[in-house]
């Protein structure tokens, strides 16, 4: 990870299995979530608690600050929903997915893309009526006090009644197709969520390919055994299957 660069993380439940059954459940993960935050360098932009998996989008301070959040979930988390609910074994599906997320209109497409997951599932027919994300904070001002407001959505209005009222708006629209898929496909293979000046600029920083390689003879690089989804795919300490 890069800090000052926003990550949209995602974690599953083990072989798809419900990490959340009760409200209290949520509420546990969303109150340690916010003790982790600041201690260990994130700031929060947007999230979605599902009942199998989570989304959070959030802007890391250092280069481990979203590793070190994420170690520290999974396991308060594992520790008490098992005990809880008398079950042992690992919770949640090996490491989280990830990837970097552009400014502009791409942050915000990622945005509505966590918050419109219940609609997604039929579980509500609008964003508003899930109590478990953060389109409370984002487009209503309701004072969970999780979320720190990107500098993008600081840009859509003077005040914050004009810039929740904005935000709001974008939900009436539906959103590029082949911007949602291209999200996905960044999440899940670990690549970078943005222009192609962006994925080279990542490319550069990191030190290694952020996008989907072409079709095509291999690289001079797997001719020494490496593969080609090697070098693609980021560290998969930071990665988990959704």
């Amino acid at each position: 990870m890069l800090a000052g660069v926003p990550v949209h993380l995602v974690q599953r439940g083990n072989n798809r299995s419900p990490c959340f059954v009760a409200d209290e459940d949520r509420s546990f993960y969303l109150f340690h979530l916010g003790r982790a935050l600041g201690r260990l360098g994130c700031e929060l932009h947007a999230y979605c608690l599902m009942t199998n998996h989570v989304h959070l989008l959030v802007t890391p301070r250092g280069a481990e600050s979203c590793a070190l959040l994420m170690k520290h979930l999974g396991q308060l988390h594992s520790q008490y929903f098992n005990k809880l609910y008398k079950r042992t074994g690992s919770l949640w599906e090996g490491r989280f997915r990830s990837c970097l997320v552009q400014s502009e209109r791409y942050l915000l497409t990622c945005y509505r893309y966590i918050e419109l997951n219940p609609v997604r599932a039929g579980l509500v027919a609008h964003p508003g009526d899930y109590r478990w994300s953060s389109y409370g904070e984002n487009a209503v001002g309701s004072p969970a006090g999780l979320i720190k407001p990107h500098a993008e959505y600081l840009r859509l209005g003077l005040n914050a009644e004009e810039r929740r009222q904005a935000y709001a708006e974008l939900f009436g629209s539906y959103a590029d197709a082949e911007l949602i898929d291209a999200l996905r496909s960044a999440t899940n293979g670990g690549y970078a969520f943005g222009d192609d000046q962006f994925r080279a600029a990542m490319t550069r920083a990191l030190g290694r390919r952020v996008e989907r390689g072409r079709p095509g003879r291999p690289s001079r690089g797997t001719e020494n055994g490496e593969s080609q989804e090697e070098l693609l795919l980021p560290s998969l300490e930071n990665v988990v299957c959704p």
